[in-house]
């Protein structure tokens, strides 16, 4: 155990842990809904911090980031843990164990030799991911913080879902986030993930004042948020709120953990990515649907391909300074 950050004393030796949204009060001895902070004779301490649990170098277009540094690969690593119960989780072996009460593995890598690691195999960025980096976010702060003065950049793939306090205390570290926005109805979230919407909502907006760059995914799921009205909802939020530069990836569901419903049709992203479009965003993305020409990044004034992709494979990139190469308008996104 070591001890955890962002949490302050209560009375009769409870502990309020302060890094999500749950804002979670916990009695001597117990953990929170992440399953890995404890409250230890009245202080706060991760199970974490010293348990790397997955370590890749990855293609930075699985994250899914299209219009960040693409082509690049990155470092990416998690621990096991999460402040969400998905009933569909892809990443359930990392992700959910804690909560009920099953060991923590993990090895000890050291921010510096995570760091070293990104630098021996010419990553361009280190990304905290796989389950969800809030919840270990000791390790992220002091990893970020070394790959800044290493010439790295940061990136947080999440469910967005943090305290305000800790968006703030990681603002000067991370340059790019990818969020899932799992859906546009608050029963969702409460029924499929212990979480709610509106805090996911607020921290968009925050992370998009603060100057990260953002990439939203949302899991399209079989009779659960697939509905014309509630993908026009979602498109319609990013538009009005994030803006229209803002990628949206729309991507398949494939049945895991405890939901075991089909796969998610071709035909209902395509009428996503349809929607997406009409409500006049200029990057929409199909993810885990390799070969479809909405991999590509389009043009949106010329309507040409600017990167072409299969897969997490980058084939082709026609962008020159951040701007198209055959009608030379400003493309969205950090390219060099």
């Amino acid at each position: 155990m070591h001890p955890a950050i962002l949490w302050k004393r209560l009375d009769e030796g409870l502990a309020q842990c302060e890094l999500c949204s749950h804002f979670c009060v916990l009695a001597l001895g117990k953990s929170g809904k992440c399953g890995v902070r404890v409250n230890q004779e009245g202080t706060l301490y991760t199970l974490v911090k010293d348990k790397i649990a997955a370590l890749n170098v990855d293609p930075i277009e699985k994250k899914p980031l299209f219009h960040f540094l693409p082509k690049s690969t990155t470092l990416s690593l998690g621990t096991m843990g999460c402040n969400f119960a998905c009933t569909f989780c892809q990443n359930y072996t990392l992700s959910q164990p804690p909560k009920h009460g099953r060991p923590i593995y993990g090895e000890e890598i050291s921010p510096k030799q995570l760091v070293s690691f990104a630098r021996q195999y010419n990553c361009a960025s280190i990304s905290y991911t796989y389950s969800e980096p809030t919840i270990f976010i000791e390790i992220v702060l002091e990893t970020a913080q070394l790959a800044k003065k290493n010439n790295l950049k940061n990136i947080l793939v999440t469910n967005g879902f943090q305290s305000k306090k800790c968006l703030q205390t990681l603002n000067a570290y991370i340059d790019a986030a990818n969020v899932d926005l799992k859906s546009f109805q608050e029963s969702f979230y409460s029924s499929y993930c212990d979480g709610h919407l509106k805090p996911v909502l607020n921290n968009l907006e925050l992370i998009k004042k603060m100057g990260w760059w953002l990439e939203l995914t949302t899991l399209i799921i079989p009779g659960l948020n697939d509905s014309e009205q509630e993908l026009k909802q979602i498109a319609s939020f990013i538009y009005n709120h994030l803006g229209p530069d803002t990628p949206w990836h729309i991507s398949r569901y494939h049945p895991a953990y405890k939901k075991h419903l089909p796969p998610t049709p071709t035909s209902t992203l395509e009428k996503a990515y349809t929607i997406g479009k009409e409500i006049g965003l200029n990057y929409v993305y199909l993810g885990n649907t390799p070969g479809h020409q909405t991999e590509n990044t389009f043009c949106p004034f010329c309507g040409k391909v600017l990167i072409k992709r299969y897969g997490f494979q980058v084939q082709e990139i026609r962008i020159t300074h951040n701007s198209c190469s055959f009608c030379q308008q400003k493309i969205a996104g950090i390219f060099a």
